[in-house]
């Protein structure tokens, strides 16, 4: 009985590592949405590997998609910046956010008239038909 008992605990202890182990998995599309000025806003986020680095797009409904600069992936934490243009404004826009299977969520931040302004972001990974 002691030993049925000890390795139930054994595999229950490798399992929790493992679980806590996973890599998180950027690539894919994401839907984000987000709030500025009390206005729900949207834009989408596209993942991919190029090579052994990540690289993607961002876009808005105001907006065609950009290139993402400086793509990383540390842990469960991706953090990139895009330009945004609104109003022929053109502002970079740094995001860092984590990442939990299929959500994420973190914060974007630009310096706009010379004050950052933070913003919380949420998005999920949108599924691939099948």
């Amino acid at each position: 009985m002691k030993t049925i008992l000890s390795a139930a605990l054994v595999l229950g202890i490798c399992g929790l590592a493992v679980a806590q182990g996973e890599k998180a998995h950027p690539v894919g599309t994401w839907k984000c949405e987000y709030e500025i000025g009390d206005q729900k806003r949207m834009s989408t986020l596209t993942i991919k590997k190029d090579g052994d680095k990540l690289a993607g797009t961002m876009s808005w409904p105001d907006q065609k998609e950009t290139k993402l600069k400086d793509v990383k992936l540390k842990g469960g934490d991706l953090t990139f910046s895009a330009e945004r243009v609104f109003m022929e404004n053109k502002f970079t826009v740094e995001y860092k956010l984590t990442i939990n299977g299929d959500k994420l969520k973190g914060k974007g931040a630009a310096e706009i008239g010379g004050e950052k302004r933070e913003f919380d972001i949420e998005g999920k990974r949108v599924k691939k038909a099948k």
